[in-house]
């Protein structure tokens, strides 16, 4: 008797820890790795694959990475095409793990592209840098949380309380970002950057953006594109142009010195910023554009 109670004492044991396990979590984003651990809290086991300052449009996943996808429940990704890789994902997960894409899941705005439209063939792309759209913050943080409970349906209470505290606090930033943006007159919001990152930024802030390089990092602006860029800096009189954080400020500086603009600091396009840092956080890479913007252009 003593052994069967202990028998059935090891297995309620097991069936408990199981039960326990979190969910395994692959993240190739500092974006959705964040979104993933404030929402899944100590249910989930978040490992972030793409860290600070790396470039998320030339990142290529190692197989140490490949085989924490396929050993994940869930793996996120930005999605919209950024990543070029993956079908790798989706093979190193096989059956097992959700692939979530989940930009594909949030509105886009479609983008033409200027060098295409010289070439003639007035091509469209969509923005995949949906994450400087606070209210697709907000969305993805409910398609995270329904991921979440489909793997895991006893912590939907917990999903649901941890979205909502989440998304209070988007509330919070998207109030204040306003009130900041607000100080800077509208026919100041003239935005030059490295890279074309923020058209859900401009939208929704009334801001008009001149990128010297396409959506992706890894594309080269023509000689008569930068050009352009400098004879329209002047005409509008615009007063500062950003550099990003992952990238060299070097065709910015030409830029300034031939066009009598100033350099306006560094931007975040592409992530967070390391640890312990200013913009370290989803709320402080915000903040610190915005005040960033503002404070130079205004």
């Amino acid at each position: 008797m003593n052994l069967a109670r202990a028998l059935i004492f090891i297995c309620l044991f097991a069936v408990a820890a199981c039960e326990a396990a979190p969910v395994q979590i692959a993240s190739f984003s500092t974006i959705t790795t964040e979104i993933a651990r404030e929402v899944g809290g100590d249910r989930v086991q978040v490992a972030g694959l793409v860290g600070p300052g790396v470039d998320p449009h030339a990142f290529e996943p190692t197989p140490e990475d490949l085989k924490v996808v396929a050993r994940a429940d869930l793996v996120l990704t930005l999605g919209r095409h950024l990543e070029n890789y993956v079908s790798k994902l989706r093979q190193s997960a096989g059956t097992k793990a959700v692939l979530l894409e989940v930009g594909n899941l949030l509105p886009s705005p479609k983008v033409q592209d200027e060098e295409a439209v010289e070439g003639g063939t007035g091509k469209q792309e969509e923005d995949p840098h949906w994450w400087h759209s606070i209210e697709n913050m907000k969305q993805a943080t409910r398609v995270l949380g329904r991921a979440m409970e489909g793997l895991d349906p006893k912590g939907k209470a917990a999903y649901e309380h941890n979205a909502d505290l989440y998304i209070a606090r988007l509330d919070a930033l998207e109030s204040w970002a306003r009130r900041g943006i607000a100080l800077l007159p509208r026919d100041r919001r003239k935005l030059v950057t490295s890279h074309d990152a923020f058209h859900y930024f401009a939208a929704e802030y009334g801001f008009a953006i001149y990128p010297i390089q396409g959506l992706s990092t890894e594309d080269e602006p023509s000689s008569q594109k930068v050009a352009r860029i400098i004879e329209m800096i002047k005409r509008e009189h615009v007063k500062a142009v950003f550099f990003e954080s992952i990238e060299n400020p070097k065709v910015i500086t030409e830029i300034t010195r031939e066009s009598g603009a100033v350099p306006g600091g560094k931007l975040y396009a592409d992530g967070l910023g390391a640890e312990n840092g200013d913009a370290a956080t989803y709320e402080g890479m915000f903040k610190h554009n915005v005040l960033t913007l503002v404070n130079a252009l205004k």
